[in-house]
């Protein structure tokens, strides 16, 4: 394909949230009754968490959100201006100027839906030995609405993509845009893809993940929300690959695609299920003194892996970029990534 022809060829849908990243220590996360690794929507104990970060000194503000870290990452492993865009709801306020600012400077479409009220939504990073806690407060993130989808100028966004993705985190925001997106690309034969996100939404969004399920053509995940989501089920088993295989066959909407799973496992090799059989990639490993934080690192790799798949390379080539994109974001602050990137 010429570039002219990516132009919009990756669509993103999710939760803009603006990152509010600090190294804290374990105190922090006993007080505010957090795990590491974890992932959580803000509950009232939480509210103060994001001005005590705000006033550590390592403070840093970095455009985050899942499904907009992987398409900035897909954007930045591509380098052709304007292949993905992005929908989400932003606050008429600072913050989201400046993520309308990182946005296009990263050369990705974005169409924000701004809410007259709510503020910008922030993600509480909380990072302790490398390891990152998340805590969103999805404040305008939440207020996103599938009239703003249904917009001429947006839908065309929707009918000019190939590719679709949508963390699962959406799910807790907008199933009826999700539901939208994903009856389209069905019907028109594109590509849809879905994260399973964190072990709340596999747990406690069951119903809304149940439903956008079989329209998925990829799913993502990493080896908890694996385990999480076969609980929830009762499948009785802890090992990924068992796993990703019985979630690769699970029943889907359209024929036109098998479903393949991709599970990554931290420093263990990736599982990828396809076509009834399992395929393990061992990830490129980095000595425990560069490690900087693992905020990002799933998102990165989703997005290093779309960046090929857009490209209709093959599957081995997909995961040796998603390793090579998440390698990149380790050793660096939050979703963030050099000038350009030095994968061939």
């Amino acid at each position: 394909m010429e570039s002219g022809s990516y132009e919009g060829v990756l669509l993103g849908m999710g939760n803009p949230l603006l990152d509010i990243s600090a190294v804290v220590d374990e105190a922090f996360l006993a007080k505010y009754d957090i795990k590491p690794g974890n992932a959580i929507l803000a509950e009232e104990k939480h509210l103060p968490m994001h001005n005590e970060l705000a006033s550590k000194v390592n403070v840093e503000y970095i455009a985050g959100g899942s499904t907009q870290n992987s398409i900035r990452v897909a954007q930045w492993m591509l380098q052709i201006p304007g292949a993905t865009s992005y929908m989400g709801c932003i606050g008429k306020d600072k913050f989201g100027e400046e993520m309308k600012k990182d946005a296009q400077a990263a050369g990705v479409n974005a169409h924000y839906y701004e809410d007259d009220n709510a503020p910008t939504g922030t993600c509480a990073v909380c990072i302790v030995g490398g390891e990152r806690s998340l805590v969103a407060n999805l404040s305008a993130a939440n207020c996103y609405r599938s009239e703003h989808l249904k917009r001429p100028e947006n839908w065309a966004l929707v009918e000019k993509a190939k590719y679709i993705y949508i963390a699962g985190f959406f799910l807790t925001v907008s199933p009826d845009s999700i539901q939208l997106v994903a009856e389209h690309a069905a019907a028109t034969n594109k590509v849809f893809m879905m994260n399973l996100s964190a072990p709340f939404i596999c747990e406690f969004f069951r119903d809304a993940q149940e439903k956008a399920l079989p329209y998925a053509d990829y799913i993502f995940g990493n080896e908890t929300e694996a385990r999480t989501f076969a609980k929830v089920r009762g499948w009785e088993t802890e090992n990924t690959e068992e796993i990703a295989l019985k979630i690769s066959q699970l029943p889907k909407a359209s024929g036109a695609h098998k479903r393949i799973t991709v599970i990554t496992q931290g420093c263990d090799p990736v599982v990828v299920a396809d076509d009834g059989k399992v395929k393990t990639f061992p990830v490129i490993l980095l000595p425990k003194e560069k490690l900087v934080d693992t905020n990002g690192a799933g998102d990165a790799f989703v997005g290093g892996f779309l960046s090929q798949l857009v490209q209709e390379k093959s599957i081995d080539e997909c995961v040796r970029a998603a390793c090579y994109a998440a390698n990149v974001i380790i050793q660096r602050s939050g979703c963030t990534y050099p000038e350009k990137p030095d994968f061939n």
